[in-house]
Order: structure tokens, then C-alpha cells, then sequence
């Protein structure tokens, strides 16, 4: 039960007599006598210096509007994106970014109460101009990266792709040629499927292996 009273029932809650229950395990928020859950699975919730690659989805006189996969959406002001001072007046912002396209960025602020912010202005950030972007389940992210970094440096090691994954669940993935690409989004939907089974690394590492050899790309020690 998350409450009894006065209240109504807002996204994944229900009433029962006098009482609220949640239809999804989450995070309950009451806003306005209004009882929320925020589904925890599959939904990403913003944290302050979290790297996230987000999909722009509307524009305003100075910002960008920036789907996170989150129940919030994020505001990327032009200050935090581009380097030089900009006359929003004078030039449509969307001719450094637009509509549909991806970023890597940080979440510089969030509260309950009101939108994330952005910023792309740290090295390793910023619009994304080739590779492929996948969406894994948020809570899978730290599976996919792996203690101290293991699973993420065996993949980056082994199909010689950059890849970075973000806290949002979206994984941006660039190597050399599609076929390595491709490689790698089989190998993190396995690690995703298989998230809760041990001697995981292994198999991916079989996975990749196998892949390489059937491809002719077996590596060869000299």
C-alpha cells in the first residue's frame, strides 16, 4: 500500500476503497495530491554526473529538448553546448543540432521539481556523427560494464569498436566496419538476456571468438 486518504491515483497507481496501491515496483511521488509511481525497470532516473546519450526531440529559442529515457526530459542550453557565444535571435540554434540527432552528455542538475540539464562541454562528449546506438534495459547497464570495467574492456579489446555506454541505457557503439558493429550488439543483447548468470564474460568472449573465426577475422598471435 503507498497511501490512505484524500489523494488521487496518478500513472501505475490504483484505488481501492480509500486506499492507493502501485501496479509496477517503483518510486512513489506525490505531487499535487497526485500519487505517481516511476516504474524502476526499464526507466531510467537522472543522477547528477551521470553520462547519458540522449535523442533530441525538440528545440526552443536556446535550448534543445532531450529524451533520456526518463520519465523527465532534458534541457540542453546552447551555452552548455556550444563553445562560442551564439545570437539565438539572429541564428536558428538547430543548425548546430537538430531534431533526431544523438548526444553523449552529462547530467549536470535534476530535482523532482523540475527537468534535468545538460552539458556536452567535457572531453568525450558531444554530438555523435557515425556508429550505432542500441537501447538496453537501464538496470542491465552495470552488468554490461562490469566489475572494474571487465566486460566493457573485453568487448572494446576484442572487436577493436569505441563503445561507451551511458547510465540512460542506450549504448553508442563505432568500429571500423558495420560487421564489427553488428558484433557488438549481439554480444551486449546476450550480456543483457544472461545479466543474472555466472561465467557470463566467458561466453561473450566464446560469442565474439566464434564470430571472428566464422567471419575469417581470427586473431592470430605473431
Amino acid at each position: 500500500m503507498l497511501a490512505e486518504g484524500n489523494y488521487e491515483a496518478g500513472r501505475n497507481v490504483y484505488k481501492e476503497e480509500n486506499r492507493f496501491y502501485a501496479t509496477v515496483i517503483g518510486l512513489a511521488e506525490l505531487k499535487d495530491k497526485i500519487i505517481n509511481v516511476i516504474p524502476l525497470r526499464g526507466c531510467y532516473i537522472p543522477s547528477v554526473g551521470d553520462v547519458v546519450i540522449g535523442k533530441v526531440i525538440d528545440i526552443t529559442t536556446t535550448a534543445w529538448i532531450v529524451d533520456i529515457r526518463s520519465p523527465w526530459n532534458a534541457f540542453l542550453f546552447v551555452k552548455d553546448f556550444l563553445s562560442k557565444p551564439l545570437n539565438v535571435i539572429k541564428e536558428d540554434i538547430r543548425n548546430y543540432l537538430d531534431i533526431g540527432e544523438l548526444i553523449i552528455a552529462k547530467v549536470t542538475s535534476f530535482d523532482r521539481t523540475k527537468n534535468p540539464t545538460l552539458t556536452t562541454k567535457e572531453h568525450g562528449l558531444g554530438k555523435i556523427e557515425r556508429g550505432t546506438v542500441i537501447e538496453v534495459d537501464p538496470t542491465r547497464v552495470p552488468r554490461i560494464i562490469g566489475k572494474k570495467g571487465s566486460m566493457i574492456n573485453m568487448l572494446k579489446k576484442e572487436t577493436g569498436c569505441q563503445i561507451h555506454v551511458g547510465q540512460n541505457g542506450r549504448v553508442w557503439i563505432s568500429g571500423k566496419n558495420r560487421e564489427d558493429e553488428i558484433l557488438v550488439v549481439e554480444a551486449i543483447k546476450k550480456i543483457e538476456s544472461e545479466a543474472h548468470t555466472t561465467g557470463l564474460t566467458d561466453r561473450v568472449y566464446n560469442l565474439i571468438t566464434k564470430r571472428r573465426v566464422s567471419n575469417g577475422k581470427e586473431k592470430t598471435n605473431i
